[in-house]
């Protein structure tokens, strides 16, 4: 089973999502971004690293938020996610097409990969967006 991170990065009371690249075997789909760990790298490592690569920004990972197990048919994963503070705000997209922030009302109108929709779900049907980011911002004061 592969290890995945994913970002759920909040900015203004919103989320990023950001659009999977036309060569993408997703191609098109909404995600959380982030990434594979690699050997002897932790979750947080591994995210702060996929988001400076995949968006040249910096971000500092904050709590455990969730995890969803999926089985594509290339093989499972294992995809954490993590609440994330936004550091930087100049955007340089280098696999996504596209990014958005959104409110949690509005992410079901995207068309999220699979193994993304159950932190979807999560984030749509609990108060935890507002009460989690603010508890994650006092304990790591930020």
């Amino acid at each position: 089973m592969k290890e995945v991170t994913a970002a759920i990065i909040l900015k203004n009371n919103k989320v990023l999502i950001a659009q999977r690249a036309p060569s993408d075997k997703l191609a098109g789909k909404w995600e959380f971004p982030g990434g594979k760990i690699e050997l002897g790298e932790t979750p947080q490592e591994c995210l702060k690293r996929e988001i400076k690569e995949e968006l040249d920004v910096d971000i500092a990972v904050l709590n455990f938020f969730g995890e969803s197990i999926f089985a594509y048919p290339s093989g499972t994963i294992k995809l954490m996610a993590f609440w994330c503070k936004w550091i930087s705000d100049e955007v340089t997209l280098k696999v996504h097409s596209q990014i958005v922030w959104v409110n949690r009302h509005e992410l079901g109108l995207y068309d999220f990969a699979p193994a993304d929709i159950p932190l979807v779900e999560k984030l749509k049907s609990s108060h935890e967006f507002e009460v989690e980011w603010t508890s994650s911002m006092i304990k790591n004061n930020l």
